[in-house]
């Protein structure tokens, strides 16, 4: 998903490691002055936090990484005291701040996990079949190599849009029984294999795969749906939220929400009368996208987009998943050995 977090697809990289994808806009959007506070609910390698404190704000920085945490601790230190930094998926950011002045969230996984042939979630270098950004739960190997392949279909094409998701579950689940996939290069071998690559593609025949898996794995449309609500929570008025995303139905997710906060809902004619609920945000422009010259710079911005709205002075409205239409996944649970 992008570089400092996010970046393109996890087959591919950019010259540039750590470079916070559209930190001009987000910093416009987010209007940061001396003596705020604001939460960066994906703190991973600080670009957006160490911008917000070259602002003179007061940052609460969350990442459920904890390499993340603890890379950051020389930058808390020289903060005096502006930073605190918080080892927790940022769905909870409500639990770690409360009457803030703004929020920004980085949808995707870093450039450092991407990086980082160990944590299995590229690969461009062999690694373990992990892809956890908490280091913790079922990692991608448990539900490759023990989903029924009607489950796993579903994941590769509801959240990587594979076309040939069916035929990959197939080959996945038949493969399995001799040998299990526990590296990510025996996966994207053995799925390049079966499906083939034309000459001159650019994307790997995997890549949608391995992007679903992280999703599925993180459970990211339903960590950031629950940020949103806690966002909402905690946003004082005129606090502004700031949200970029690099992947279809993560920005679905935003813009729907904003959509539906931004407006009274209209009630039913047959239904009895209910109170007009006001409305909690207030929308601020479309999506913004990188220029061509930071795309140039750094390629894994190519997908982003930016999306913002302000906090009005009504009460938060209770937090209602249906508004997202969000897509009917297995459970992460494991099925059990056989």
């Amino acid at each position: 998903m992008m570089a400092g977090h996010g970046g393109g697809d996890p087959a591919v990289g950019g010259p540039a490691r750590h470079i916070p994808v559209l930190l001009a806009e987000v910093i416009a959007a987010l209007e940061p002055a001396e003596g705020q506070t604001i939460v960066d609910g994906t703190f991973g390698a600080g670009g957006y936090t160490m911008a917000l404190l070259t602002a003179g704000v007061s940052v609460v920085a969350i990442d459920r990484d904890p390499g993340a945490i603890e890379a950051g601790r020389a930058l808390e230190k020289e903060a005096g005291g502006r930073l605190t930094l918080v080892q927790s998926a940022f769905s909870h950011l409500d639990e770690a701040a409360a009457e803030v002045d703004g929020v920004v969230l980085d949808i995707g996984v870093s450039s450092m996990q991407i990086d980082e042939a160990e944590r299995g979630f590229s690969f461009r270098a062999d690694g373990p079949l992990d892809m956890r950004m908490a280091q913790s739960g079922p990692s991608a190997a448990d539900v490759v190599n023990r989903f029924k392949s009607g489950d796993l279909t579903r994941i590769f094409g509801l959240l990587g849009e594979e076309r040939h998701a069916g035929r990959i579950a197939r080959m996945i689940e038949k493969r399995r029984e001799a040998r299990p996939f526990l590296r990510t290069l025996d996966l994207a071998d053995a799925i390049e294999t079966h499906v083939g690559r034309k000459p001159g593609e650019k994307i790997h025949p995997a890549t949608r795969v391995f992007q679903a898996l992280r999703i599925f794995v993180n459970d990211e449309l339903g960590e950031l749906a629950k940020a949103l609500f806690a966002a909402e929570r905690v946003l004082k008025p005129g606090g502004r939220l700031a949200v970029v995303t690099f992947h279809s139905l993560e920005d679905r997710i935003v813009k729907r929400f904003i959509a539906d906060r931004s407006s009274n809902p209209a009630g039913s004619r047959f239904l009895p009368e209910t109170q007009e609920k006001a409305a909690t945000f207030e929308k601020r422009g479309g999506a913004v996208s990188p220029s061509e010259a930071e795309i140039e710079a750094n390629p894994r911005a190519r997908s982003a987009k930016l999306r913002a709205a302000v906090r009005t002075d009504a009460p938060a409205r209770a937090a209602d998943p249906s508004i997202f239409g969000l897509p009917r996944l297995p459970e992460i649970r494991l099925p059990a050995e056989r």
